[in-house]
């Protein structure tokens, strides 16, 4: 769940809800500087679908008391993680290997953050990161694609991750970090309070995306208040424009 609080209200957007964001971006992404995403529609699902493993968590989401509103993504606790993403891929391996790959590696890559961030889980993680290395080696050799391809779309991923995560907290101005090109060079994207972009990465010259969020009291007084008002909460659609700075 992502939590925006604001004075009188607070979004929660669902982590699908922003995943199906990211995915707009992936489909909206590349021109001659930046490449292209290949194969597309295999990588925009998986980036559409990135955080599958959050679609039962997010339904019932748990009461942080300091702030009166759902537990962000970003306040989850080891097992939670673990929980969320250590079978994640599985979900999709019917329907798309590709798929699958993207997120075995947006998963690991999490896991790798958390291991540096808090050395305290890092031994809890690693099983987690051998394992879904290991499960991307034999993704790699069934799908016919080399080290280089693969880091060059769970860069990509990250990047479409982060401008999503961006955009949907109000986070302004936002900087994408080691970007790939065409070249195989890395660049940083940046997005400014306007919502333009520099470099712009884009085919159109404009870009509209979108996602759902609820509509949230600022705060409530437990978990069952919370619930009750989550389960009620009014549905809006949240637009973005993004533009060539």
């Amino acid at each position: 769940m992502l939590i925006r609080p604001g004075d009188e209200s607070a979004l929660a957007i669902g982590q699908l809800s922003h995943s199906w964001l990211a995915g707009q971006l992936a489909r909206a992404w590349g021109n001659e500087r930046f490449g292209g995403v290949d194969p597309r529609e295999e990588i925009v699902l998986g980036a559409e679908q990135h955080d599958i493993g959050w679609a039962l968590f997010d339904l019932e989401p748990r009461f942080n008391p300091d702030t009166g509103l759902p537990r962000s993504f970003l306040e989850l606790t080891v097992d939670d993680h673990l929980a969320i993403w250590r079978d994640a891929p599985d979900h999709l391996l019917t329907q798309s290997l590709h798929a699958a790959l993207v997120v075995s590696m947006h998963g690991s890559s999490l896991s790798e953050l958390r291991a540096a961030g808090r050395p305290d889980d890092a031994e809890h993680v690693r099983d987690h990161i051998d394992a879904e290395h290991a499960r991307q080696a034999a993704l790699r050799e069934r799908l016919g694609v080399s080290e280089a391809q693969a880091e060059r779309t769970r860069r990509q991923m990250w990047t479409w991750d982060g401008l999503s995560l961006a955009l949907c907290h109000g986070w302004r101005p936002f900087v994408a970090r080691d970007v790939p090109t065409a070249t195989g060079e890395l660049v940083d994207v940046s997005l400014a309070d306007d919502d333009t972009l520099d470099p712009w990465p884009f085919a159109a010259e404009r870009v509209e995306v979108r996602c759902e969020a609820r509509r949230l009291a600022a705060r409530y007084d437990d978990q069952p208040a919370m619930l009750e008002g989550f389960a009620a909460a009014p549905v809006e659609t949240v637009r973005f424009v993004l533009s060539r700075a």
